[in-house]
């Protein structure tokens, strides 16, 4: 089954100290956040950003870190 990650936050203390990234947040610079991927070979969290048609990588989080990890629920 894939899914649609909407949401990552990073962080052990989900409510005071954890940075929360979620697809459409407006960030660096006039970017948007475009992707949330995980990469199974490496087991980590990817963050893309888009600025008008360009597409990048942004951050990249391993999987050894405090991680929550909020889906797209549509059906």
């Amino acid at each position: 089954m894939s899914s649609v990650i909407r949401k990552i936050s990073i962080g052990s203390d989900y409510k005071n100290d954890a940075m929360h990234y979620s697809l459409n947040q407006n960030v660096y610079g006039g970017h948007e956040i475009s992707h949330i991927l995980f990469d199974e070979e490496d087991h980590s969290y990817n963050i893309y950003i888009k600025k008008e048609d360009e597409v990048m990588p942004w951050k990249k989080f391993n999987s050894n870190m405090a991680i929550s990890v909020e889906y797209d629920l549509e059906y």
